[in-house]
């Protein structure tokens, strides 16, 4: 699975908030945010966001929904990958990118989520009638 990785932490001179940057040049806003990536065990969102965790835009100081944009899907390899922006809905400011992955190894389908704001998990289901991880052995 690839994950955007983050490479640095800068502190903007005119607006004093804490920014992370993805490999792809993505700038998030660590300010905005109750907790960096919390852990949402196998809750893997494909759209909308986690507003829990949301404290409000450092930018406009407003707390209300966010806009989602810059959504697109492509596929990788047998995996397909869903990628947005949070977006402050009164300011623009980007809050965080999202990454959500779908994939089938061998029976089953695998799910991933990682975002600043929705944070990350992971969800594995089997593809069968009778998933084969909950069979008793019978003797």
């Amino acid at each position: 699975m690839r994950r955007p990785s983050l490479n640095s932490r800068e502190v903007s001179s005119s607006r004093k908030h804490r920014r992370i940057f993805a490999d792809n040049g993505v700038a998030m806003c660590v300010d905005c945010v109750e907790k960096e990536y919390p852990n949402r065990g196998n809750i893997c969102l494909e759209s909308g966001s986690f507003l829990l965790n949301f404290t409000g835009c450092a930018v406009c100081n407003k707390r209300d929904f966010m806009l989602i944009t810059n959504k697109s899907l492509k596929e990788e390899d047998g995996e397909e990958i869903v990628t947005y922006d949070h977006l402050c809905k009164n300011c623009h400011h980007v809050i965080a990118r999202h990454e959500y992955t779908f994939s089938i190894m061998d029976e089953f389908q695998e799910y991933t989520m990682l975002c600043l704001l929705c944070g990350k998990a992971e969800d594995t289901i089997s593809i069968l009638p009778d998933d084969p991880r909950q069979m008793t052995l019978l003797f």
